[in-house]
């Protein structure tokens, strides 16, 4: 199934409570419930103003239709086509 990486302009991203990013975590959860096993996410990495977010998913519509549910913005979802690591260079 393909993998995607969504980028969410969250101004003050990196300023969120431990709390602010559970609740933030637990409506995601809530939504990936609702929406099926289909739609998986895989994690989050949050920096200054945006949180960039993997998810495995049959296709883009069903990342944008986990993101309208829950509220989020989905400034840019691309699918991922090839994976890179030190282990590469070898």
């Amino acid at each position: 199934m393909p993998k995607f990486v969504i980028e969410r302009e969250i101004p003050g991203a990196g300023n969120l409570t431990k709390e602010e990013l559970q609740g933030i975590s637990q409506k995601s959860c809530g939504v990936l419930r609702e929406l099926g096993p289909s739609v998986q996410w895989q994690q989050s990495y949050v920096t200054a103003d945006k949180v960039y977010c993997v998810y495995i998913a049959p296709d883009k519509e069903a990342v944008l239709k986990h993101a309208e549910m829950g509220g989020f913005p989905a400034n840019s979802v691309s699918e991922v086509v090839g994976i890179i690591d030190p282990t590469t260079a070898e």
